[in-house]
């Protein structure tokens, strides 16, 4: 009835309240085409956020204990979000990078077990592995991951990262980050013969969904 627009956002634990659309429509013709629509698109949506929730509600490694992600079935699109954000944040420089490695297989590059995972000599990358994008072509894929609580990853990071990706070899770069990237950042990651892709905080929470990771 909520979602026809009959009753204001139920409460618990609070008496139900009719609107005005509520008080003067006749229930016998309940629900229209329209109002149907939106039921079934409401509980499309449900469904995929319970989906969400069960990718949130575990942890990356079952070797550390980590506070579950809740997402209210409820709440919106960028709230979940937002609380999946902020749950990365609390992840050890470690964690992140581990996180950020198993969401860069997901996505179908190969981890190499060594390069950026052993952290003396790892020349500042957190990641590097490779990407077979045809049946005659491997990519080597260098990973740059920061969890930033504040502020933003600038173009200065992007050029470091750079540097670092020459001297793997690699031709293309992945940095994620929990914060955002400024507009010269976003510049400095596509120019040159090295690209980079960059993942935002909102794009990692996408992800997270799309590839059913735990939190």
């Amino acid at each position: 009835m909520f979602i026809a627009g009959y009753i204001e956002k139920p409460e618990r634990g609070k008496d139900i309240i009719l609107t005005e659309k509520g008080r003067i429509s006749n229930e016998k013709f309940f629900p229209t085409l329209e109002e149907k629509r939106l039921i079934d698109q409401y509980w499309k949506n449900k469904s995929e956020l319970r989906k969400a929730r069960k990718k949130a509600n575990s942890i990356i490694d079952d070797s550390t204990s980590t506070k579950a992600v809740e997402i209210d079935e409820n709440s919106g699109d960028s709230d979940w979000k937002t609380e999946l954000i902020d749950q990365l944040k609390k992840f050890s420089p470690g964690k992140f990078e581990s996180f950020s490695r198993l969401l860069i297989s997901k996505m179908g590059v190969r981890i190499d077990n060594q390069r950026g995972i052993i952290r003396s000599g790892d020349h500042s990358i957190d990641g590097f592995g490779y990407f077979q994008s045809d049946e005659f072509r491997t990519s080597r894929v260098a990973i740059q991951a920061k969890r930033f609580t504040n502020g933003s990853v600038g173009e200065p990071e992007i050029d470091k990262f750079k540097g670092v990706m020459d001297s793997f070899n690699a031709e293309y770069g992945i940095f994620i980050t929990t914060s955002y990237f400024t507009d010269q950042a976003k510049e400095k990651a596509v120019v040159g013969n090295n690209s980079v892709t960059l993942i935002d905080g909102i794009k990692l929470a996408s992800l997270v969904q799309k590839y059913q990771l735990r939190v």
